[in-house]
């Protein structure tokens, strides 16, 4: 076997062996943090009701400061006994306080008249969601839609489905709009145009089942546009007495929306009635 060492290609040529070079590793600078604060002039208005959301509130902001540059974000804390508005604050939100409860969806109300956006975001302040999963209700109002619902449906698979999942369906086949399933405004998050809340007012947006109704009765843009299964992160509502009260209210303004569509389209819905003689009855 031959000792002889073997030439690399570096000597064969004469040219000199290139050695690794050093690689000084610099520190990196931390991207700036995004100021917890409402911008002047928002684009964008995330209105937030909270109730009791110490825990929660200050991720919820977070995410909803996310969805724009230009933003501004309104929590509307009614009734709370901890210190939600305190932290609110702390994160640069517009906090409209009432010692009282305002009731169900009243928040989105007192927000709505209150925003200077061109685009309003609703979410509730017991949700986290991130920003990547609200920046699409902003973008499809952007481009044109005038309510971009939350395309979640509620559980549909169960032998007996909820009553309040059911009457959305049936709100929506009696609009005409059986392609939007069991989506509405009484699902967060969603947004509105500033066309639609003009149409709508700010004070129908606190029995949404009858907002959602008259937005598509309107001819309105209405669009599933993004889902978010708020089903796996909404809390479980203590019940009384068994029942949940919630429960019969957000089933009173369907019924009350029903009427608003018997009222504008006929007593049939607009639909016809099918081959019934009618007049052979006596």
């Amino acid at each position: 076997m031959s000792l002889k060492h073997r030439r690399t290609s570096a000597r064969r040529t004469g040219r000199r062996a290139l050695r690794p070079t050093r690689r000084i590793s610099r520190p990196v600078r931390p991207a700036a943090p995004r100021p917890a604060a409402n911008h002047p002039e928002p684009y964008v208005s995330v209105i937030i009701p909270a109730m009791n959301e110490a825990g929660t509130i200050a991720k919820a902001i977070a995410g909803a400061r996310g969805v724009h540059p230009r933003c501004e974000v309104i929590v509307v804390v009614n009734g709370s006994l901890d210190n939600t508005a305190d932290i609110a604050l702390s994160q640069g939100a517009h906090v409209i306080l009432f010692e009282q409860p305002l009731g169900h969806d009243v928040g989105r109300s007192i927000g709505a008249e209150a925003a200077k956006g061109q685009v309003l975001l609703f979410t509730d302040g017991d949700l986290v969601i991130p920003a990547s999963q609200l920046r699409p209700f902003v973008t499809a109002v952007s481009h044109g839609t005038d309510v971009a619902l939350n395309d979640y449906s509620g559980p549909v698979r169960g032998k007996f489905p909820h009553p309040v999942v059911l009457s959305k369906h049936a709100l929506n086949i009696m609009l005409g709009r059986s392609d939007l399933k069991g989506c509405s405004l009484t699902a967060v998050p969603h947004a509105l145009s500033r066309k639609a809340l003009a149409a709508l007012g700010s004070g129908l947006l606190s029995r949404p089942p009858l907002a959602h109704a008259q937005a598509v009765l309107d001819g309105l843009l209405v669009k599933a546009v993004h889902k978010v299964p708020v089903g796996r992160l909404n809390a479980v509502r203590p019940k009384q007495a068994g029942a949940d009260p919630l429960r019969e209210v957000i089933l009173t303004d369907h019924l009350d929306a029903a009427g608003m569509v018997l009222q504008r389209k006929g007593e049939r819905a607009g639909f016809n009635d099918g081959n019934r003689r009618r007049e052979m009855v006596r």
